[in-house]
């Protein structure tokens, strides 16, 4: 569980040696995005965690396809594979993920590699924030770029929740939606063709896992809250959000919390797009 997170010191001891006192070679991705500014080149090209290598979360972390498939549909594997060798990553590596969204976008990165097979991927707790206020340098333009890696990808590390298995879930388990609340309850919906959440489902935003440093909540403080929204213990617990970026923070901090979250990937923007699927508004999950 404590290898999920790494901090600031920690990395910097990391980056000094090349590897991680309880872990491997250390590489590192920049995953800067966010929805209303999905480009997040510019912010790393003016100060990044030295050596980093810039993580596109739009073409490297999704692929394209239909409106039925959702905004961000997973790769392949293959083109996974060839985007992780790009940065470096052999197998045996331990990876760390950051961004400067309390790790909201780069907990895309660290479900995406965990699932496809990468052993120890973390997050900077904190983000890029804990490392300048920790003091340490950044540095501008573009990381060098590293020799091409070795390592072999295959998804089926982390469990899934397919489209077709979702209503059901939702009707036998626990189901949490990582939006904002208003958007939960269909007040707004900005993006996506429908407003409302899946019937059955819980709403669980997922900035309520975090501090107002960015830090992750305690894995105690963590459990009572899923508890709290129906969790019981062993149980998997499903989670979906928008279009699968923040609804890996929420799988985040629920293996934090001792749970074995299931991740829909297409998530709302992929259940909105059909229109034969039911909708439900208001504050109740029905």
């Amino acid at each position: 569980m404590a290898s999920i997170l790494t901090t600031a010191s920690e990395l910097n001891a990391a980056l000094a040696t090349g590897v991680f006192s309880d872990g491997g070679p250390v590489r590192v991705l920049d995953v800067r995005w966010r929805l209303d500014r999905p480009d997040g080149r510019p912010d790393y090209l003016a100060g990044h965690i030295p050596g980093a290598q810039y993580v596109d979360l739009d073409h490297d972390l999704a692929r394209h396809g239909d409106p039925t498939d959702g905004r961000h549909p997973v790769p392949s594997a293959q083109t996974l594979q060839d985007t992780a060798r790009r940065w470096g990553i052999d197998d045996g590596d331990t990876v760390v993920v950051y961004d400067d969204l309390k790790n909201m976008s780069s907990a895309r990165a660290w479900w995406l590699l965990r699932h496809a097979g990468i052993a120890d991927v973390r997050l900077l707790d904190g983000s890029l924030r804990a490392w300048i206020d920790a003091g340490y340098d950044v540095e501008t333009g573009d990381a060098e770029t590293p020799a091409p890696g070795t390592a072999s990808l295959s998804y089926g590390a982390l469990p899934v929740l397919e489209l077709e298995e979702v209503a059901s879930f939702a009707d036998g388990s626990l189901l949490l939606d990582a939006r904002a609340g208003e958007r939960y309850r269909g007040e707004v919906e900005p993006i996506d063709p429908r407003a409302g959440h899946v019937p059955g489902a819980v709403s669980a935003p997922t900035t309520e896992n975090v501090g107002d440093d960015g830090r992750f909540r305690s894995p105690e403080d963590l459990r009572s809250r899923f508890r709290m929204l129906g969790a019981a213990e062993g149980m998997s617990v499903g989670v979906y959000c928008g279009s699968g970026v923040t609804a890996a923070h929420q799988a985040v901090a629920l293996t934090l919390a001792g749970f074995e979250p299931r991740v829909y990937p297409g998530s709302w923007s992929q259940w909105s797009n059909h229109p034969d699927l039911p909708v439900a508004t208001g504050p109740d999950p029905r």
